[in-house]
């Protein structure tokens, strides 16, 4: 059994996945073969502790093994089925095959990623997946909460091109309803303006000053405070036709000065404003650190793994000291049975 074919996705170091293990520390790890009779039998009783479910197979396959919707309601009515899948449950492509690449060539997403004039470019992560999962994640806590009033546990079929749709934002209802297909616009915003990455004497800076008071003090920072009055720039709207045109004023006067320089200025100011990091940059912000996004972890094959920490904040919830390092392969099977078979004494 060679389970999770991210296991076998480079780059490796010390024999072992970090693309799988950046996305599996605190995990446990065992491997069940779903049409063996002895392991079936495992599944089921685990399956009758769980609280939830989460498959992403293509839709049918938990059915042909006996493990769909129906039936497990039928036996289990508590348990919450949560099923992440390309298309969906229902629909003429649900029985196919996808991966993060195909759903963002089909949402759109891909139409709007890059730069005017040049190919479509693949958003830098695997948005696919990732929308898909963090829809799923809200629907079992709202599965959950229903549970508590209805005591009935429910199914939530999350598709990944439902979940490209629903993140592009107002393309969708701008095209539908003037008719205009939205496009590539680089680092721009397509409908805010200055929204965007600025040049400097010897980088970018990108500035989002869109709303009147901040473009105002923008302009003040810039020192060109006659912008403000400028017939072409003086509402959103005036900004957002005339984007092209305010690019030219605002890096006529950016080019002038050093990236560090204006985003001393801009910081001053209270402009939302950065630079354009690399990883490399970006991974070691203080912030980031205060914010115990960095966690570094022990791994007997790896050595230091280094992983992203938890987004989530909650209070009265500490950080945890240690992290587990990613299981291998089936590594918590006596573990987890010892927690799950009664004790024979």
């Amino acid at each position: 059994m060679r389970g999770d074919d991210v296991r076998d996705v480079g780059p490796f170091c010390g024999g072992k996945s970090l693309y799988f293990s950046a996305l599996n520390y605190d995990k446990e790890s065992i491997a069940l073969d779903l049409k063996a009779p002895a392991d079936r039998a495992l599944f089921e009783q685990l399956l009758a502790q769980a609280d939830v479910l989460v498959e992403n197979y293509r839709p049918g396959t938990m059915q042909r093994l006996g493990y769909g919707w129906e039936t497990l309601h039928a036996r289990l009515p508590r348990l919450i089925y949560g099923a992440a899948s390309g298309f969906g449950h229902t629909g003429p492509l649900s029985p196919r095959p996808a991966y993060d690449m195909v759903v963002q060539a089909m949402s759109g997403m891909l139409s709007l990623t890059g730069y005017p004039g040049e190919p479509p470019a693949r958003v830098g992560v695997s948005i696919g997946d990732i929308a898909a999962a963090l829809f799923l994640a809200i629907g079992i806590c709202a599965a959950l909460h229903k549970r508590r009033d209805t005591g009935e546990g429910a199914m939530i079929d999350v598709a990944m091109l439902d979940s490209q749709i629903a993140i592009l934002e107002n393309a969708l209802t701008r095209h539908l309803v003037t008719g205009d297909v939205p496009g590539r616009t680089g680092t721009r915003h397509p409908n805010i303006s200055p929204f965007q990455a600025f040049q400097t004497a010897d980088g970018q800076v990108v500035v989002c000053a869109g709303h009147d008071e901040i473009y105002h003090v923008f302009c003040d920072t810039l020192g060109r405070g006659e912008m403000k009055s400028d017939p072409r720039f003086l509402t959103a709207e005036d900004r957002r036709v005339n984007v092209d045109a305010m690019q030219v004023e605002i890096e006529g006067v950016m080019r002038q000065q050093s990236t560090e320089y204006w985003l001393a200025r801009l910081e001053a100011a209270a402009i939302p404003c950065s630079p354009i990091n690399t990883v490399a940059e970006a991974a070691r912000l203080p912030q980031l650190a205060a914010r115990a996004m960095v966690r570094e972890i022990a791994d007997p094959a790896i050595g230091s793994l280094f992983v992203s920490g938890n987004p989530i904040k909650i209070s009265g919830v500490p950080e945890p000291a240690v992290h587990r390092p990613p299981p291998e392969l089936d590594a918590d099977r006596a573990a987890i049975l010892a927690g799950l078979l009664p004790r024979r004494d």
